[in-house]
């Protein structure tokens, strides 16, 4: 009987994939790979640029708390 071990990738992986072949998102990780090395440094500041400008010119969200009663 083998016991299943819970991985946090955010946490768990910060310096690289702790599962290696037994990864759940290796689909993921080929395709960053492949626009990493597909796209220029300048075309990802582009993105990056028009991504802020889009949340930059929504509205603001506003967020109330539940307070307990």
């Amino acid at each position: 009987m083998t016991a299943e071990v819970s991985v946090n990738c955010a946490v768990d992986c910060v310096n690289g994939c702790v599962l290696g072949e037994k990864c759940p998102n290796r689909e993921h990780i080929a395709k960053a790979t492949s626009f990493m090395n597909e796209t220029s440094l300048d075309k990802m500041h582009e993105i990056a640029e028009a991504a802020l400008r889009k949340k930059m010119s929504q509205p603001p969200k506003w967020v109330i708390p539940d307070f307990p009663e």
